[in-house]
Order: C-alpha cells, then sequence, then structure tokens
C-alpha cells in the first residue's frame, strides 16, 4: 500500500532529541525559544510562539484580536475543522462564507456578504497551502487572524511569505505537515504584546517573568515541549529541501494526471503554494468514496479531503446549517480525494497512484466500483 503521508526524519532529528534529553530540561527549556527564533527568521517576522498544536494557536490568536463571547467570525466551511471551532472556544460563532472554486480558499466578496455588526474578527484559511487574498479581507477593516496551518513554505504573488503579512497567523506540525514535530503548531506576529500576552496564556497565564507564585490571566496549558521543538529545529535546517521535494512530486502529479477526463487538479497561480497534499476533484458522474475503496484495492491510499464543515452534525444541530447553504463548498467537498503525497514519495510512485486513478475512473462507465452512484 502506498501511504497517504509519510514524515521525513533522520539523524539530524535524533541527535537534537537526545540533546535534549540529555539535558534533562523536557520542556520550557532553551530549545523552545532556539525554535521560536529560528521560525521567526525564516519567515521574516518579529515574534513567534511555539504552541501545543495550530487549533492551540488559533484558540489564542482569536483571543489576543479580541474576540468574544457572542462575537461573530467569519471564516471558510471548507477547511480542518479547527478554523471553524476555534471561534467556539471564546463563546464566538463561526459564520460561514462559500469558498472560489479555483482556488478553494475563502471567497473575498461572500465573506463581505457575511459580515455584521457583530463581526469581530475574520478567518481565511491557506486551503492546501494556496495562498488566500489577504489583501482583499484587509479592506473590510476588520482584525484577520490567518489560519496557515497548511501552509508553510506559501508566497503571495507581490513574493510575501504567508504569514508575514502582519496579521497574526497560525502554522500546524502535525505530522502530514511540511514540517513535523509529531503535534505542535506556532503562532507569528508582528506585535510584542500580543507575543507576551500569547506567552502567558500558552503557560496557564503564568506571569511574563515566569514567577510561579503568580498567574495575572485565564490561561492553558498550550506548551510545546522541548523534544518536539528539537524536531522542529531539525525540520527547519532542511525545510527548503523538504518543499522543493514537494512541489517535485506534485509536478509529477500534473504531468502524470493532466487530460484524465473531467478530473480537475490542484490551481497554482502566480503565487507559490506551499504544496502540503494533493487533492484532486473527481469528475462529477464518479462514486467518491466507491473511487477511495476501488484506489485502496490497488495499492493506493487516498482520501476525502475535506468535508464541508456546516454539513457536520454537530454545526447542523448547533447551528441549523443543511444542504444547499454554501454550493461550491458543497460541490468540491463531495468530489475531492487527497492521494498520496510526501517528499520522498518517488516518481515511479507516483506513476502507479496515477494508472490506479486514471483505471478506476475508466472502470465507472462499465459499471466498476467507482460507477456513478
Amino acid at each position: 500500500m502506498i501511504p497517504l503521508a509519510k514524515p521525513v526524519m533522520g539523524p539530524r532529528e535524533e541527535e537534537l532529541v537526545l540533546e535534549v534529553l540529555r539535558s534533562g530540561r523536557l520542556s520550557l527549556g532553551p530549545m523552545l525559544p532556539r525554535f521560536e527564533e529560528a521560525f521567526a527568521a525564516r519567515l521574516g517576522v518579529a515574534h513567534a510562539s511555539a504552541v501545543s498544536s495550530g487549533t492551540a494557536g488559533l484558540h489564542l490568536a482569536l483571543r489576543a484580536a479580541g474576540v468574544k463571547e457572542g462575537d461573530e467570525v467569519v471564516t471558510s466551511p471548507f477547511s480542518f475543522v479547527a478554523s471553524a471551532n476555534a471561534p467556539l472556544f471564546e463563546g464566538a460563532r463561526p459564520v460561514f462564507a462559500d469558498i472560489d472554486p479555483r482556488t478553494l480558499n475563502l471567497d473575498p466578496a461572500a465573506a463581505r456578504a457575511a459580515v455584521t455588526d457583530r463581526t469581530a474578527a475574520v478567518l481565511p484559511v491557506h486551503v492546501f497551502g494556496q495562498p488566500a487574498a489577504v489583501p482583499a479581507f484587509e479592506a473590510f477593516g476588520l482584525p484577520i487572524v490567518e489560519d496557515a496551518c497548511e501552509a508553510l513554505g506559501a508566497v503571495h504573488a507581490d513574493g510575501t511569505p504567508v504569514g508575514a503579512s502582519g496579521h497574526p497567523a497560525v502554522f500546524a506540525f502535525y505530522a502530514n505537515k511540511q514540517l513535523a514535530t509529531g503535534e505542535g503548531g506556532m503562532l507569528v506576529t508582528a506585535d510584542a504584546e500580543t507575543k507576551e500576552r500569547v506567552d502567558s496564556e500558552r503557560n496557564q497565564g503564568r506571569a511574563p517573568n515566569m514567577d510561579w507564585l503568580d498567574h495575572d490571566r485565564l490561561g492553558f496549558n498550550y506548551r510545546l515541549s522541548d523534544l518536539q521543538c528539537a524536531l522542529g529545529v531539525a525540520q527547519l535546517e532542511r525545510l527548503d529541501a523538504m518543499l522543493a521535494d514537494r512541489a517535485k512530486v506534485a509536478g509529477w502529479y500534473r504531468d502524470a494526471l493532466s487530460g484524465v477526463e473531467g478530473l480537475e487538479l490542484p490551481y497554482e497561480d502566480d503565487g507559490t503554494r506551499g504544496w502540503f497534499v494533493y487533492v484532486v476533484q473527481l469528475p462529477r458522474d464518479a462514486d467518491r468514496d466507491a473511487t477511495v475503496r476501488a484506489l485502496a484495492e490497488r495499492g493506493v491510499q487516498s482520501k476525502p479531503y475535506f468535508p464541508a464543515i456546516h454539513l457536520f452534525a454537530f454545526y447542523r444541530e448547533r447551528f441549523g446549517h443543511r444542504e444547499g447553504e454554501f454550493p461550491v463548498c458543497e460541490d468540491v467537498a463531495a468530489r475531492s480525494i487527497a492521494l498520496p503525497f510526501f517528499p520522498a514519495l518517488g516518481e515511479g510512485a507516483v506513476a502507479q497512484v496515477a494508472e490506479a486513478l486514471r483505471g478506476v475512473l475508466e472502470s465507472r462507465h462499465g459499471g466498476g466500483a467507482a460507477g456513478a452512484s
């Protein structure tokens, strides 16, 4: 079975993890600021705060932006569910708007139409590493929190790295991400006060001077251990090579899958996508779930990616969402699958995946496993 994802780990990661183990400082040790400073320098931002996950980073970023109970946060229904859940942690409501059918990112016109007098922030998602239209959201005059959890290495068309536009932005380091620490995330900001607040709140609200006896605000256990930071430092050192390998694999897929009738490949524009996953949209007469099963039978792991958040049972029951609200998102979500994608994936494996997908799709008109439902 060709797996969906596989992290790249090697001797340098082992070396730095052992360094932490031998130091006896497993958390809040010197590897934490080392990772933060290296990450900030890589992105060209003033401040970076390591946290336990991208979800935690989004929560703290929304708190820092002033989002509170009763507020609304405009965001995308086509994302990992964390971007929608994060406003709920503060008693705010995620307000969805439809997506652009090419980029799959939050559509600025739809987002503007969703703004009300209760809107406290806009939370655009750089879906699958494709840069979102941040300048268009800036025109709203509202606080922006960027979900860049899938977009490390992405660059806007004007040359600005995603996450370096001056707004709080959050990256994530789950095992399938461009940089992997197992779990973990990074909140970047241009504002020193936001950095101080986040560093306190990730550590139970402890005072800035780290005095154990004083916790001057509500906080959380959102710390990232030094063991994970060690992985992050090592991964940063090889990030350029891993990003280049991801782009190379994406190019192989582009060549191998172009011309497959009805198959829609990832959109690419003048900006640079930070390749996170390789997601294609199946022809409208193909059964997505049957396609996933048929690919597995041919030795290829794949996965629906992403479901529409507003159609999750929790969001239906809590907010009354229903089919038909966001037709572009719903169409894309019903047809999208992620194919195996990681830096070490070879050209031969890509060709095998492409051949399997082509065969499954061609079989649907003959009553095969991927036939129309």
